[in-house]
């Protein structure tokens, strides 16, 4: 698994199936998390400009190393969720997982939660006390 490096770019799926193409979807990619310049996104892919906009043209592949760190830098999967869209999947359906940190944090936010009210109505319980006393 890997880790998103740029903060989260939320997409609207309209946006997504607007774009015609993969070069679209990427471009979109980095339009989305403020790379106006290619020039940045280039040097922190390693890639050079020729070799990056073959990709945005569609005359070269790109190895899915890339592809993943290209999302993980814009923050964003465009180019991942316009392939889903191409291949006819519904991008309103679609939700992310829940990572194996996300599941923990959960069920002790839930655990909280429940010690939370629980203490609520010892308080109240024991405040009530006082009052008969």
């Amino acid at each position: 698994m890997t880790t998103q490096i740029a903060i989260t770019a939320e997409l609207r799926p309209e946006e997504i199936a607007r774009k015609t193409t993969l070069g679209g979807a990427i471009e979109l990619c980095a339009e989305a998390a403020g790379f106006e310049l290619d020039k940045e996104l280039q040097s922190r892919l390693g890639v050079d400009k020729a070799q990056f906009s073959r990709w945005q043209s569609g005359t070269e592949g790109i190895v899915w190393a890339k592809f993943e760190r290209l999302m993980d830098i814009c923050g964003n999967d465009a180019p991942l969720l316009w392939m889903l869209y191409r291949r006819g999947y519904d991008l309103h359906s679609l939700r992310k997982q829940e990572t194996e940190y996300q599941r923990q944090l959960r069920i002790k936010e839930e655990e909280l939660a429940a010690e939370r009210k629980e203490n609520a109505l010892l308080r109240s319980l024991v405040g009530g006390r006082r009052d008969f006393q």
